[in-house]
């Protein structure tokens, strides 16, 4: 497990903490997220401005985002929770709010309003998805492909990923059944709103698996987003999936040879959860980071530094040029029109449902 130390603050109590004082706030955190070029924007965009204001306490990163729900149940049958801020995709954040195992939340209690007045509730909208959810972006995951190995024809549909006369080579997909059965019955034939009702069968499993067999031995399998860059930045796949954001950071700030791939783009959501039960002092601490974190400003700011849509609407007008690059974001998004033609909208409430049960039948595929 990597971990990252930095310097964090404490600043003045949130409704949300009580009657917790601020001297009374625990003086470590441990913030959970997912590494690479993601976790530097959160560092540049919440961190070191809080940091500036109020340094300190000590937080520690620990980038285990991915194995957030067995991590957290593991930490609930011990007894012991050491973690106290979790991010977390939608779905698996679900999961942990339907298990009791993260904090439900007032958002218009413990979140800032707009700029404007405008309650969180209303600000953030429709992708309040759980009451245990804080919605940070909105990102895809894509596939990147090495612009020197495909030829003087790029791909250009996602179902070249299975085409391996036309671009061989290994191919990067992450270890889990998410995007990758969809994709797989897409380029199998399944119209696109079929998916979800064929992937609710044995027999969709069963087709969708059969199809990810057709590439099953050219695969690098990968756990964490910024493994993709590395391994196409390495030459060691032709292409793979990754988060959007991680494949900007590669092309446009290390100006490696890489091309992005936007066809069937899977949309999904990204946010904070808290993990349920924990002491006053820690709980403090962390609503007041997270009202900080999580107000109009700050996503804004991330923004400049990934190329993730803000979840506040009142962000959106204020996401403007890279911080470093000088350049335009908004072309970058996946939301830009441009790259939005013909995306996946992912169902996290159905992958919250059934993650458990795809989840054993996928590993129970990549063990044969």
């Amino acid at each position: 497990m990597k971990l990252v130390k930095t310097l964090l603050a404490s600043s003045a109590l949130t409704a949300a903490a009580g009657a917790v004082s601020a001297q009374d706030m625990a003086n470590e955190l441990t913030l959970v997220s997912w590494g690479g070029a993601y976790q530097a924007s959160q560092v540049k965009a919440y961190v070191e401005p809080y940091l500036e204001m109020h340094p300190e306490v000590s937080v520690t990163w620990d980038e285990s985002s991915a194995e957030a729900v067995a991590k957290l149940r593991a930490m609930n049958e011990a007894g012991n929770v050491t973690w106290d801020l979790v991010d977390a995709v939608a779905s698996d954040a679900m999961r942990l709010c339907d298990e009791g195992l993260a904090e439900e939340l007032d958002h218009d209690e413990v979140l800032a309003a707009a700029p404007d007045g405008t309650p969180a509730s209303e600000d953030f909208g429709d992708l309040l998805v759980s009451d245990c959810f804080v919605p940070q972006i909105v990102y895809s995951t894509t596939f990147g492909y090495r612009t020197d190995l495909v030829g003087d024809t790029p791909p250009t549909s996602v179902c070249d990923v299975f085409d391996l006369e036309k671009y061989p080579g290994k191919r990067a997909l992450q270890k889990r059944p998410i995007d990758n059965m969809e994709w797989a019955l897409y380029c199998d034939g399944v119209e696109k709103d079929a998916i979800y009702d064929t992937l609710g069968t044995d027999e969709g499993v069963a087709q969708a698996l059969a199809k990810l067999d057709t590439i099953k031995d050219q695969v690098v399998w990968w756990t964490a987003g910024a493994e993709t860059p590395q391994l196409l930045a390495d030459g060691e796949v032709v292409m793979g999936s990754t988060f959007n954001g991680r494949l900007f950071s590669a092309i446009a700030e290390q100006n490696q040879p890489i091309g992005m791939l936007w066809d069937m783009q899977s949309f999904d959501l990204d946010g904070w959860v808290v993990p349920a039960g924990l002491p006053e002092d820690r709980k403090a601490r962390v609503m007041d980071f997270l009202k900080f974190a999580t107000d109009t400003q700050r996503l804004a700011d991330q923004a400049a530094y990934i190329s993730y849509g803000p979840a506040r609407k009142s962000s959106a007008p204020l996401v403007g040029k890279h911080a470093e690059l000088g350049i335009e974001m908004a072309p970058h998004m996946p939301t830009d029109p441009a790259n939005a033609g013909n995306v996946h909208v992912y169902d996290y409430e159905w992958w919250a449902d059934n993650r458990d049960d795809l989840n054993a039948k996928f590993e129970a595929w990549l063990a044969k």
